[in-house]
């Protein structure tokens, strides 16, 4: 599993949308945590204590990406 400050910063969902990707309805850039999260919940036999770091990233990363989707339509950079 990797660290889990390692996926608690979102990736550049704006890549998503560029034209050598295939177009999708819903964009994450926060996959990687939320893989790692469940990767860590099988490897600990459900075990939600053990994984709260996992899900601390997650949240962070989700959260971190919410600010910036906010950002850019505030300055009117709606993708």
């Amino acid at each position: 599993l990797p660290d889990p400050q390692d996926v608690a910063k979102p990736q550049d969902y704006r890549q998503h949308f560029t034209k050598d990707r295939a177009v999708a309805k819903f964009v994450d850039p926060c996959t990687e945590a939320s893989k790692a999260s469940l990767a860590c919940m099988d490897r600990n036999d459900y075990d939600r204590d053990k994984c709260m770091d996992f899900f601390r990233a997650y949240r962070n990363c989700k959260k971190e990406w919410m600010e910036q989707r906010k950002a850019d339509r505030r300055a009117g950079q709606d993708v």
